[in-house]
C-alpha cells in the first residue's frame, strides 16, 4: 500500500504567514494602545487585511495540497496571469473611482454650496484623494498588472514563487486603502503626490522592495537571452520610484502610537527634495513606466517589430540620464 506523501509547507509560505501574523499582532497592539483615532482605524484595517492574508495561505496550501506549481506544462510556460487580472480590474474600478472624485471637485469649485459642513467631503481632502487615485491607483495598478505580463512574455518563464506575486498586487492595493481613506480623515504630510503619513510609506517601501525582487528574479530565470527594451524602462521606473520615494519621505514619527510625523528635510532643502520627488514621479512613474508599456503592446497590436533597437536603447539613456537632472528645475 502507497503512503501518501506528507504535506510540507514552503519556506515562502511560511515565511509569509509569520510575516502576516506577526503584523497582524503589531496591528491590534498599536489600535488597542493609541488616543488616536485614524490610528486605530488605520491599524485595525491592517490587522484584518494580514488575517485574512494568513487565511489565504493556508486555504491555498490545503487545497492544493502542498504541490509545486509547474513552471511548464506542454512544453509552454505556465504563466501566472491571476495578479494581473487583479491589477487589471483593480485599475478600473480605481480609475472610476478617481476621476469620479474629480468631477465632485470639479463641481465643488464651480458650485461652493456642494462644499458641505462634513469634513471629510471638502475640497480640501477630495483634492489629493483625486490626485492619488488617478496616478497611484490607476496608474499604479496598470503598471504592477502590465509589467507582470510584459516581463513574463518576453523572458518566457513563470514568475517566482507563489504567495510572492500576489503580496505584491494585493499589498500595494492595501496601501491605496490606508492612503486613500487616510486623506478622508484628514491624516497628511501635505507633500504633494505624497501625502500619505509614515505607516503608509513604511509599508509601500515593503511592498516595492518585494516588487523589485519579483521583477529581478523573473529576469533572472528567463529562458530568453535577450532582454527586452520594455524590461530595462520597467526596471529603471522600479529602481528610480524607490529611490524617490525614500529619500522624499524620510521622517521621524511622534510616536508608533500617532499618525503625526516630522519630514527630516526642512525649509528650502525640504521644498527642493520634493520637488525633485515631484517631477521625477512624473518623469520614471508616469513616463517611464508608460513607455515600457507602449514598447511591448504597440509593436504586438501593429504586429511589427520595434523599428530600431539601437534607437530604442539611445532612448532609454537619454531619458535614464537627462530627466533624474533636468527634474528639480
Amino acid at each position: 500500500m502507497a503512503q501518501s506523501k506528507a504535506k510540507i509547507i514552503s519556506l515562502e509560505e511560511g515565511g509569509f504567514a509569520i510575516f502576516l501574523v506577526l503584523l497582524a499582532f503589531a496591528c491590534i497592539i498599536v489600535a488597542g494602545k493609541t488616543f488616536d483615532q485614524v490610528m486605530a482605524f488605520h491599524a485595525g484595517i491592517g490587522a484584518l487585511f494580514a488575517a485574512v492574508g494568513v487565511f489565504v495561505i493556508f486555504k491555498n496550501y490545503f487545497n492544493d495540497g502542498g504541490e509545486p506549481i509547474p513552471a511548464e506544462i506542454n512544453g509552454k510556460p505556465n504563466y501566472n496571469f491571476g495578479p494581473v487580472k487583479f491589477g487589471s480590474v483593480a485599475a478600473m474600478f480605481w480609475g472610476i473611482a478617481g476621476f469620479l472624485v474629480g468631477l465632485i471637485i470639479a463641481l465643488q469649485l464651480a458650485f461652493p454650496a456642494l462644499n458641505f459642513d462634513l469634513p471629510w467631503t471638502n475640497f480640501g481632502r477630495l483634492r489629493p484623494l483625486h490626485t492619488s487615485a488617478v496616478i497611484f491607483a490607476f496608474g499604479g495598478n496598470v503598471l504592477l498588472a502590465s509589467s507582470m505580463y510584459v516581463v513574463q512574455r518576453t523572458c518566457r518563464v513563470r514568475m517566482p514563487g507563489r504567495i510572492l506575486p500576489w503580496f505584491v498586487i494585493l499589498g500595494y492595493n492595501a496601501f491605496i486603502v490606508i492612503a486613500g481613506t487616510g486623506y478622508l480623515l484628514g491624516a497628511t504630510q501635505s507633500k504633494e503626490y505624497a501625502e500619505p503619513e509614515w505607516y503608509a510609506d513604511l509599508w509601500l517601501t515593503i511592498v516595492w522592495v518585494f516588487y523589485l525582487l519579483l521583477f529581478l528574479g523573473t529576469l533572472w530565470k528567463r529562458k530568453e537571452p535577450h532582454i527586452y527594451v520594455a524590461n530595462w524602462f520597467y526596471l529603471a521606473f522600479i529602481v528610480t520610484i524607490a529611490m524617490l520615494h525614500i529619500t522624499n519621505n524620510l521622517a521621524v514619527p511622534v510616536s508608533i502610537y500617532s499618525t503625526k510625523s516630522y519630514i527630516v528635510w526642512s525649509g528650502v532643502q525640504d521644498a527642493m527634495v520634493q520637488w525633485w520627488y515631484g517631477h521625477n514621479a512624473v518623469g520614471f512613474f508616469l513616463t517611464a513606466g508608460f513607455l515600457a508599456i507602449m514598447y511591448y503592446f504597440i509593436p504586438k497590436q501593429a504586429d511589427r517589430p520595434v523599428y530600431s533597437y539601437r534607437l530604442s536603447i539611445v532612448h532609454f539613456w537619454a531619458l535614464i540620464f537627462l530627466y533624474i537632472w533636468a527634474g528639480p528645475h
